[in-house]
């Protein structure tokens, strides 16, 4: 059974920064792509930042220069420091894992590329 449990979230005023973590079991990253998302209240989730299977990353333009996603195989443990927070960065943060090689962005960011998702872990940003 795979399971994602996202961590790190909070509360921070624009400019903060803050570090997700997402802890996966019964999977491993090495072989796997991964993502980070986000779903603020009334809006589609959206894709922020990835690693492809190859490990190459790739981001959302809007978060491009801001956030960095990384991993450490041996903790099966994914990352996402997210610096220069803005109020708009505020939504529910939720890590993913999916098979084969995404490519690009089109794949990527899009959430029906992945299967296996955390429960989220929530992000607000005060201006």
């Amino acid at each position: 059974q795979v399971t994602l449990v996202e961590s790190g979230g909070g509360s921070v005023q624009a400019g903060g920064t803050l570090r997700l973590s997402c802890q996966g079991s019964g999977l491993t990253y090495n072989n796997n792509c991964v993502g980070w998302f986000r779903q603020a209240p009334g809006k589609e989730r959206e894709g922020v930042a990835a690693i492809d299977s190859d490990g190459s990353t790739s981001y959302a333009d809007s978060v491009k220069g801001r956030f960095t996603i990384s991993k450490d195989n041996a903790k099966n443990t994914l990352y996402l420091r997210m610096n220069s927070l803005k109020p708009e960065d505020t939504a529910m943060y939720y890590c993913a894992s999916g098979l084969g090689n995404g490519g690009n962005w089109w794949n990527l960011g899009r959430p029906g590329f992945y299967s296996e998702w955390g429960q989220g872990t929530q992000v607000t940003v005060s201006s």
